[in-house]
C-alpha cells in the first residue's frame, strides 16, 4: 500500500519500495518541500498510477526514484538494492532495469542522432556488440509500431510527436528493464494519438513484462492503465487504492473534488460537482496539520493542527483523511 510517516508496506515481494521519501529544494526564499515523506509499494507486473494537479510532486517522485533528482531523506528499494545512497556507478548498472518515458517526446531526443541510434544509446553506452544493437534496434522499432527500413536513418526534426514517443518508448525497451516510469507521456499528444500511445504501452507491458509507474494529472488516463492509484497533493498522498474502486468511490475530500471536476460529456450535466476553491498553498510554506483543509469543504478544527495518518477506509483502499467521505461516487470518469 501507500501512505505517509510508518504506512504499512506490502513487504519484500515489491519490486519497488519506496518509505519515508523527502525530496527538497534550496532557494532563496527558503525550502521547496517537494515531496514530504511518502511511502509506497509497486508489485511485479503492477501498474501504479499516480495523479495530482500541478505542482503535487508526482513527477519528481518518479524522478527520484531513478535518483534523477536528489533524494533528501527515506529509502528506496529496487528489487534487492537499497538504492537512496548507491553511488553514481551502481545507479548506471541499475538504472538498466529502471528506465523513463519523459513528457516532452521531441525534447527527450537527440537531435542530431538517428533513430537507430538513439534506440541503442544506452546499449551503446554498455558496451553491446554492434550486431547486437543492430538486431535490438529493429526488434524494438517494430514492437512500437515503426518499421526499422522506413525509419532507423531518421532524425526527431522529422517525426510527428507521437512517432517521437514511440522512439522514446523503444529507447526504454532495449535495455529489456523490469520497470518502466511514465512521466506524463502523452500529455503532449493530440487526443487520438494518446490513445495509440497508452494501447501501446499496455501491450507492451505484457509482452516485456513490466512493471510500471504511470503519472499523469488526467484522471481518465490513469484509470485506464492503472491496477491502483496512489492521489497526490502538495508533496503528500491523500489516497491509495484499487484504481477501479478509488473512481467509483473515493473517501479522501481532495480524490472526490478531483473527480466531480471532470467535464461530463451530457452538455445538461457539465459537471458532477463543484470545483475546488482557491489556489494550492506554496511548498515553501504548506498549511500546518492536513495540507488540504484551505481547501477543503469538510474542514475543522483537528484539520489545522493534526496531520492525518493513512489508514484503511476500506478493504483496499487507504486515505489520509480524519473525516473520510462515505457518501458513494455515482460519476465514472471518460476515459481516451
Amino acid at each position: 500500500m501507500a501512505g505517509s510517516g510508518n504506512a504499512h508496506l506490502r513487504g519484500d515481494d515489491a519490486l519497488l519500495s519506496v518509505q519515508d521519501l523527502v525530496v527538497e529544494y534550496p532557494t532563496r526564499a527558503g525550502t521547496v518541500q517537494a515531496v514530504s515523506k511518502i511511502s509506497f509499494d509497486v508489485m511485479p507486473g503492477e501498474t501504479l498510477g499516480i495523479v495530482g494537479e500541478s505542482g503535487c510532486g508526482k513527477s519528481t517522485t518518479g524522478r527520484a526514484v531513478l535518483r534523477l533528482d536528489r533524494v533528501t531523506a527515506g529509502r528506496i528499494r529496487f528489487g534487492t538494492d537499497w538504492i537512496e545512497k548507491a553511488p553514481e556507478k551502481q545507479m548506471r548498472q541499475l538504472r538498466r532495469d529502471m528506465q523513463m518515458i519523459f513528457q516532452d517526446p521531441i525534447s527527450s531526443l537527440n537531435p542530431r542522432r538517428s533513430v537507430k541510434e538513439i534506440v541503442v544509446e544506452g546499449m551503446t553506452v554498455a558496451g553491446a556488440p554492434k550486431a547486437d544493437r543492430v538486431a535490438k534496434s529493429s526488434k524494438v522499432l517494430d514492437s512500437v509500431g515503426l518499421p526499422p527500413d522506413r525509419y532507423s536513418d531518421v532524425l526527431p526534426r522529422a517525426l510527428s510527436g507521437g512517432q517521437a514517443q514511440r522512439v522514446a518508448i523503444a529507447r526504454a525497451l532495449a535495455l529489456s528493464p523490469r520497470l518502466l516510469i511514465c512521466d506524463e507521456p502523452v500529455s503532449a499528444l493530440d487526443v487520438s494519438v494518446q490513445a495509440q500511445i497508452l494501447n501501446l504501452i499496455e501491450e507492451l507491458k505484457a509482452e516485456f513484462d513490466l512493471t510500471v509507474v504511470f503519472i499523469a494529472h488526467d484522471l481518465g488516463v490513469v484509470r485506464t492503465v492503472s491496477d491502483n492509484v496512489m492521489v497526490m497533493y502538495l508533496g503528500k498522498v491523500c489516497e491509495f487504492g484499487d484504481s477501479a474502486q478509488v473512481y467509483a468511490n473515493p473517501t479522501h475530500p481532495y480524490t472526490r473534488a478531483l473527480l466531480d471536476s471532470v467535464p461530463l460529456t451530457d452538455p445538461d450535466q457539465a459537471f458532477a460537482g463543484p470545483a475546488l476553491e482557491g489556489d494550492v498553498p506554496s511548498p515553501l510554506d504548506p498549511p500546518t496539520g492536513c495540507r488540504f483543509r484551505t481547501r477543503c469543504p469538510n474542514v475543522q478544527d483537528r484539520c489545522v493542527t493534526e496531520e492525518p495518518e493513512m489508514r484503511q477506509t476500506r478493504p483496499g483502499q487507504f486515505a489520509a483523511c480524519h473525516f473520510p467521505l462515505t457518501v458513494v461516487q455515482k460519476k465514472l470518469v471518460s476515459t481516451p
